[in-house]
């Protein structure tokens, strides 16, 4: 980092710079300002665990596990849980660290920092395509004749213009692109509820019952091998869960929120994603769900309520602008700190009059172009959204790999530290071992399809690019001459 912090230290503060340890309102650090408050970093929070994944994946997951799906994405929370309060232990270990990828560097060194950070930049990059491919299938729905390239092309123009705003603003637009999230998902939840005890009969003959969920083939109706497919997709909906630590620079009280937000998840996963999704295959046997379409839309719609179908639509149509959003947030603010420490152009450290990194923001806008073309790739939509899913799944499980590792090393250097943290992670080094064991299981699990197979062949190809710009660019020695910055000057009004 551009003070670069000794390893396992809590520094004195440098002339210019901020107190490891404060939490004021300031700029912190490297200048971002801490604009957004606990409610933001909260539904922030709850917004990067209700996404595109969900809405848009749910369909074809439970195509593949059948009602078993409720226990893939209760595993996944479980494991995923883990990987969050191993990251919020990092980041209240010193305040200086700006985002994930600060503490990983300065953990593990400047190597796995460039790897993380880029990686992370990649992550949500590729998923903001998936973003723009989801956004397009949920135009069609109201206007099928619309050309595949117009809806992608502007929501990737209306973001850009809102992310330029101040940090504060993105913070609102989450807040409120999450509340219609929470909203929908519990009118869903009472209205699926409803429909099952008053035994709902929808037009295809099918009855609303409890034990939809383990008829029609059982609760496995797949066998093991439906049931580990189903883990696919539903990985994908969890990205994003760690975006709470990339806002963190940029939170009031990061102290008093984060521990918040984090602790926050296991209520949130079994609200949003195992009661809704065991709901909506109550009122819809998992074998007439869809594949092409939210589940969530068929719910309403096989209930004779196209209106409320209709508003759904656009509810999973500002969920997957939401996620866009947070991306594009996120790119922009790893860039930023990759800038700092000399593994990026140093003109992206350069702030806007309403300190936003804009020059890397544009950067990341023009990179998601291509995610239009994709759309064009596959036979689907919900085709393209799986090539594109499964490439950044994988990404992201090498990002919490990363979080992971950095926090066994953590714990081997600093046990003072990890005695003094008032967050501490339950299970420490063995849980941390037995999350990054579930990843590497994944990984075998994302061979056993046709499509997943193709996407997770084509990712190497991502770290040869790493490896190629790591070794043109000078290595560690490179990074250090070049991080000569030690607070972003504001050039550009």
């Amino acid at each position: 980092m551009t003070e670069k912090l000794a390893r396992g230290t809590q520094p004195d503060p440098a002339p210019g710079t901020t107190d490891p340890h404060r939490t004021d309102n300031g700029d912190h650090g490297g200048g971002l300002k801490r604009g957004l408050s606990n409610r933001h970093l909260q539904l922030i929070a709850i917004g990067g665990a209700i996404g595109t994944g969900l809405f848009m994946g749910a369909g074809k997951t439970i195509s593949l596990a059948g009602p078993s799906v409720i226990l893939v994405y209760a595993i996944i929370g479980f494991m995923l849980f883990f990987v969050m309060r191993a990251m919020g232990e990092l980041l209240l270990s010193n305040l200086n660290y700006k985002s994930l990828r600060d503490a990983v560097s300065d953990i593990l060194g400047p190597g796995a920092g460039f790897v993380t950070g880029w990686t992370y930049w990649f992550c949500w990059i590729v998923t903001g395509m998936a973003d723009l491919v989801a956004i397009t299938g949920y135009v069609q729905y109201w206007w099928s004749g619309v050309p595949l390239w117009l809806p992608g092309a502007g929501a990737i123009l209306l973001l850009f213009v809102l992310n330029l705003a101040a940090v504060r603003l993105f913070g609102e637009m989450e807040f409120w692109f999450a509340i219609i999230k929470i909203l929908a998902i519990v009118a869903l939840i009472f209205t699926g509820l409803v429909m099952v005890v008053s035994h709902f009969e929808s037009p295809d003959g099918s009855v609303a019952q409890f034990s939809n969920l383990v008829e029609h083939g059982g609760f496995f109706p797949n066998g093991l091998t439906g049931f580990l497919a189903g883990f696919q997709i539903a990985i994908f909906a969890f990205v994003g869960i760690e975006l709470a630590g990339t806002a963190a620079a940029e939170t009031e009280d990061p102290v008093r929120t984060l521990p918040r937000a984090i602790n926050s998840i296991p209520v949130r996963i079994v609200v949003f994603y195992v009661l809704s999704l065991a709901v909506i295959m109550m009122v819809i046997p998992w074998d007439r769900v869809h594949t092409n379409s939210s589940p969530f839309v068929q719910m309403f719609a096989l209930a004779g309520l196209p209106a409320a179908a209709g508003i759904i639509n656009f509810v999973v149509l500002t969920s997957a602008a939401s996620s866009a959003n947070s991306g594009i947030f996120s790119t922009s603010r790893m860039l930023f700190g990759l800038s700092l420490e000399g593994a990026a152009p140093r003109r992206w450290a350069k702030l806007s009059a309403n300190q936003v990194p804009a020059r890397g923001l544009l950067f990341s806008i023009v990179c998601l172009i291509p995610g239009v073309a994709v759309m064009y790739a596959g036979s689907s939509i919900i085709e393209a959204f799986t090539l594109i899913t499964t490439v950044s799944s994988v990404l992201f499980m090498v990002v919490w790999a990363y979080i992971l590792v950095a926090y066994i090393v953590y714990r081997r250097r600093n046990p003072q530290l990890h005695a003094a943290s008032v967050f501490k992670m339950p299970g420490g080094v063995v849980m941390a071992v037995v999350v990054l064991v579930f990843f590497a299981g994944m990984v075998g699990v994302l061979t056993l399809e046709n499509d997943t197979r193709s996407a997770l062949l084509a990712t190497p190809v991502w770290f040869l690019i790493l490896g190629a710009g790591w070794w043109f660019t000078g290595g560690a020695r490179g990074a250090a001459s070049r991080s000569q910055l030690t607070t972003p000057i504001k050039t550009d009004s």
